[in-house]
């Protein structure tokens, strides 16, 4: 049993509230299932004090019942030792933010850190190790976020990385994973999303930086205003590109159904339905489900 007013964060991070409140809750409950960990220092004034490895969620649950000692397991290591401690411990939580996973494997490369070094600390695979620092090498926050959610998956977000910034590469890139099975249906959707976002507003999240406002001119508004028909144009050209395949499509299907041995053989594969959105403009007045 330690004072908490001895211990000082060493990793501080942000906390979700309602995790928060979930946690003070269970320690109100049932109490602490786990010890938090600390390594023992000196203070400035000679006095005993403890540098936090885990547990800081804990910790201010217990300042917020106002608990004046807590459970700790002290364990004497460096200040190095303590550091990669803590972001091994955040890293390896089940349920942590990606953002945090990010920056603890960022910190741990900055420090010097290879990519089996890291795998060993974190308990990650080398294979994920390597694909989350190729991304962080290329400022690609939005597309390692996306993985870390799991909504696209990493070698999705490689093969996105490796069409650079040419927008039809990066299409070819994404056609190439739609065709080798790396993305499929909602990932296909969420990967479009992402390259979206990354091409729109960049490949960083910006994780709160302060952006240098620049001095809004006549010229200025003149080219934003520009840029913005030239992307309302392009849009309407793909719109429009769209809906001639698609009556295009319309079209072949209508020649096709009317033909009844390939009708006799789309029923034989048990393929004889059609979506309603497609049906009701392949027959106006009537729709298959």
């Amino acid at each position: 049993m330690i004072p908490v007013d001895s211990i000082d964060v060493l990793n501080p991070r942000e906390r979700n509230r309602k995790i928060f409140d979930e946690i003070v809750g269970s320690i109100r409950s049932v109490g602490l299932k786990k010890p938090i960990k600390v390594t023992p220092r000196l203070g400035r004034a000679g006095d005993e004090r403890y540098l936090l490895i885990c547990g800081e969620g804990r910790m201010k649950a217990f300042k917020t019942l106002g608990e004046k000692n807590i459970p700790a397991f002290v364990v004497s290591v460096s200040d190095e030792d303590a550091f990669i401690m803590s972001l091994a411990e955040n890293i390896a939580r089940r349920q942590y933010r990606p953002l945090e996973l990010l920056a603890g494997i960022e910190s741990l490369r900055d420090r010097g850190y290879d990519k089996k070094t890291i795998s060993a600390k974190t308990g990650l695979s080398i294979e994920r190790v390597h694909g989350i620092l190729v991304l962080l090498e290329h400022g690609e926050e939005r597309l390692l976020v996306a993985v870390e959610k799991g909504k696209i998956p990493l070698t999705a977000a490689l093969t996105i990385v490796g069409g650079g910034d040419d927008d039809k590469a990066v299409q070819r890139a994404l056609q190439d994973a739609y065709e080798s099975g790396k993305l499929r249906g909602k990932q296909l959707f969420e990967a479009r999303r992402v390259i979206e976002c990354r091409h729109t507003l960049g490949r960083s999240l910006g994780r709160g930086m302060s952006r240098k406002r620049s001095d809004v001119t006549t010229a200025s508004l003149v080219r934003t205003y520009q840029k913005e028909v030239d992307r309302q144009k392009l849009m309407v050209k793909k719109a429009e590109i769209t809906q001639q395949r698609l009556l295009f499509v319309v079209g072949a299907l209508r020649q096709l159904l009317a033909n009844e041995n390939f009708s006799n053989l789309l029923r034989a594969e048990g393929l004889d339905t059609l979506p309603t959105y497609l049906a009701e403009r392949v027959w106006p007045t009537m729709s298959m489900a």
